[in-house]
């Protein structure tokens, strides 16, 4: 497995991208790797700065670890188990320790006109679990480390045009400039923890109750894969690729992304590494064509009014990708902070390949 080196000289393990689980609430997405680190976060939509970006570099440039105190769980670290909850992107993971069992629920809180909200809760199972936290916030991909105070309840981070608010029943307190908390849970309790994004400028005033939305959200994914009328062989596998496309939208204005990262590379060590953020037509109009065919009609409706908007003007112009809100300029950018994931660098925000021309775009968008 490859290494990457800290900003503090510490060695840190990059952990294998199959590791990584998705969470979606159709305008972001956030990673979650097997140890119960969130490595990858861009909490406004999914091209927008990172506040978590350990997934290409080390847990200095920002994760939220989550799970048993080392000693319980021993060799890699990783969990026991995980999976979805039927037809959703809520994640369970659990951990089987000496001394109890414990089960970590992930999710995005679907929002509307709502702040983004990361929310974790830890569910006790059996006997009784020693469990760590640990969040280090760090914007702008990385390279912003904010200034953090207390408020009730928890604590705000704000940096540049970026601010986050935690929130817990558990006393939190900053070491080694990340906010840490230890705490037990036994079988029957609940702790949880929910992380808002707002803008810098604005204060945090909405307060999300975690389980209220736990229960909102689930029956919002379910809801929507009840709707899949998709009948045949490998039908779970068919549902769950839908649901992973369909949190691959931006409900907003019905774009649709490639992928929810940068700079994951072609091959490890390697050079290819681009952002692929963003809306390619080719990439759109088969993900429609499966949407069209497993009964989703108002995805493919939005999107194609996402295109019409997009492509306005001189058909002359039309590019191969844009942005989800139809923005034509992705200008490339190299982070030259960041290591790259297992050391695969350069790591890219921006596209350049957004001009090039590519003929059988316009046959895609006609099919």
């Amino acid at each position: 497995m490859p290494t990457t080196t800290s900003a503090g000289g510490d060695e840190a393990v990059t952990r294998p991208i199959e590791d990584y689980a998705l969470l979606g609430d159709t305008r972001s997405a956030a990673l979650v790797a097997r140890d119960g680190s969130i490595d990858w976060w861009c909490p406004e939509r999914f091209d927008g700065p990172a506040a978590f970006a350990a997934l290409l570099g080390t847990d200095e440039h920002g994760r939220w670890l989550l799970a048993p105190e080392p000693d319980l769980v021993g060799g890699d670290g990783t969990c026991s188990r995980r999976a979805y909850r039927d037809h959703t992107l809520v994640l369970e993971t659990v951990w089987d320790t000496p001394t109890g069992s414990a089960a970590v629920v992930d999710f995005l809180a679907v929002r509307d006109g709502t702040s983004p909200c990361l929310v974790r809760v830890v569910e006790g199972i059996r006997g009784e679990v020693d469990m760590r936290t640990e969040l280090a916030i760090r914007f702008d991909y990385g390279s912003i480390v904010p200034w953090v105070r207390r408020v009730p309840g928890g604590i705000v981070a704000v940096g540049g045009s970026d601010a986050m608010t935690l929130r817990s029943e558990v006393p939190v307190h900053g070491e080694d400039l990340r906010t840490v908390a230890h705490f037990t849970v036994a079988a029957g309790e609940t702790v949880a923890f929910t992380l808002a994004w707002h803008p810098s400028h604005a204060l945090a005033t909405e307060v999300v109750d975690p389980l209220e939305a736990m229960v909102r959200t689930q029956e919002w994914w379910q809801s929507w894969s009840a709707r899949c009328k998709y009948e045949g062989p490998w039908e779970d596998d068919v549902k769950r690729s839908l649901v992973v496309l369909k949190g691959l939208t931006y409900r907003p204005t019905g774009g649709l992304v490639a992928a929810p990262t940068t700079s994951l590379p072609e091959q490890p060590g390697g050079v290819r590494n681009w952002d692929y953020r963003y809306c390619w037509l080719r990439d759109a109009s088969f993900t429609v064509t499966a949407l069209l065919d497993a009964g989703y009609p108002e995805e493919a409706s939005a999107w194609a009014r996402w295109l019409r908007r997009t492509v306005a003007g001189d058909p002359d112009d039309l590019q191969i990708m844009y942005g989800v809100g139809g923005e034509r300029r992705l200008t490339e950018l190299e982070l030259d902070w960041l290591p790259g994931h297992g050391g695969a660098a350069p790591v890219r925000i921006g596209n350049a390949a957004s001009e090039q021309f590519q003929l059988d775009v316009y046959g895609e968008v006609f099919d």
